[in-house]
């Protein structure tokens, strides 16, 4: 068998490119206007080819994102179109490119990687683990919201998709800010991913709808993102996507309108944060229920010493982590994290060391925490870290804790 080598994918191979991705996921959304755009999005990416002499048997592209991290944001490899060729499986055609990759983020100064799953069983023992949950939720819309708080009284308005994220963008940065886990919408993120004319997943959805709310004139104190859809009966349905508010009482008055759109019986929303304040705000507990609980953004850290360097910290810490990770060899080690004040948190300096360890997790571990989402005293519950140090997940626990659990809604 010919080796196999990993190289970019030059412009004029991409859509030998896509239609190995078509091929690998049977087929599926190769329509041309939906191949124009993945060719577009291909074209923004970093495409990595594995190639078996001339032959194209493997596709991996990833996105320069920036990702919020608490206290600030890092630069992120966004992993997407991953596809081997069926012929070439089990020839360790992945994990070369995921090989390549990582040297890729290292000369770019990308400490994370991130991707979506399409089978969970693969990308752990890559080194990637769930770092954000979201809800599915579901709003019987038969009846009026009932609501424990007043919803804000401020107007709404209808905005044109194409002129949405002119006018929301500022909105969504906002919350960015305050929530880990976020994507930075730049206007060909808004156009590619968030709003494109149709749903890629359900040809029956309508074009996108963008609600706001605020004074004429102002900056909007809040917006939703919804699609409707209907069935044989005229009955209807809609999707939410993106909601995001500046206050609880705004949160309230969103809610509260896409529950009333005229001929819709049941709102969906999809990807909510498991802290979604609608949760606590319905009067009614059965007229908002929680249909499905998942893993959202998988995380990988690629820079140990960059990543925890490069987020503010919630406590005081000083600790000494021990990192085990077979992927990226040299990032296992021990590490000494000493923090300082900066602001209202705290950041840390991070130096190897040969000191014994307070506190031994692997890679994967140290993504499930690193955004402030599962805990290291979790962790190191269930066996899959060991404390050497009594406190010394707690400590490590205390320092990551977020206010906002981090959250993620932009599929890529």
């Amino acid at each position: 068998m010919t080796a196999l080598e990993y190289r970019t994918i030059p412009e004029a191979q991409l859509e030998r490119a896509l239609d190995l991705h078509y091929l690998v996921f049977l087929g599926k959304n190769c329509e041309d206007d939906l191949r124009k755009l993945h060719r577009e999005i291909l074209e923004h990416c970093d495409a990595i080819g594995a190639y078996e002499g001339d032959e194209l048997v493997g596709l991996l592209a990833a996105h320069p994102l920036s990702l919020s991290v608490p206290g600030g944001e890092l630069p992120c490899a966004g992993v997407t179109f991953v596809s081997v060729a069926p012929t070439h499986r089990r020839r360790g055609v992945l994990s070369g490119m995921i090989a390549e990759l990582w040297h890729r983020c290292a000369a770019a100064g990308q400490p994370l990687a991130a991707l979506w799953v399409s089978e969970t069983g693969i990308y752990g023992r890559f080194g990637f683990e769930p770092a954000t949950r979201a809800y599915t939720l579901k709003i019987d819309a038969e009846r009026p919201l009932e609501l424990r708080i007043e919803p804000d009284d401020r107007p709404l308005r209808l905005v044109p998709a194409e002129d949405a994220p002119a006018v929301i963008g500022s909105r969504h940065a906002a919350a960015r800010a305050e929530r880990a886990g976020r994507v930075a919408r730049d206007d060909f993120w808004w156009r590619t991913h968030i709003l494109p004319e149709a749903d890629e997943e359900d040809d029956d959805l309508s074009p996108p709808r963008v609600v706001t709310i605020g004074d004429t004139g102002a900056e909007p104190a809040g917006y939703v993102f919804y699609r409707t859809q209907t069935d044989d009966e005229g009955r209807g349905t809609a999707h939410v996507y993106d909601l995001e508010a500046e206050s609880p009482a705004v949160a309230a008055a969103l809610w509260r309108y896409v529950t009333s759109i005229d001929l819709v019986d049941t709102v969906k929303a999809w990807g909510r944060p498991l802290d979604e304040p609608l949760l606590r705000l319905s009067a009614d507990r059965d007229q908002v229920s929680v249909t499905q609980e998942f893993p959202a953004l998988w995380l990988r850290v690629v820079d140990v010493a960059a990543a925890l360097e490069g987020r503010v910290w919630s406590a005081p810490v000083d600790l000494v982590l021990e990192v085990t990770d077979a992927g990226v060899p040299a990032n296992a080690g021990r590490y000494r994290l000493v923090s300082a004040p900066d602001g209202d948190g705290h950041r840390v300096r991070v130096t190897r060391t040969g000191d014994a360890a307070d506190l031994t997790l692997g890679i994967r571990e140290l993504a499930a925490g690193y955004l402030g989402d599962i805990g290291a005293t979790e962790l190191v519950r269930v066996g899959l870290a060991a404390e050497h140090t009594p406190g010394a997940a707690a400590l490590l626990e205390s320092a990551a804790r977020t206010a906002l659990l981090p959250h993620t809604s932009d599929e890529f």
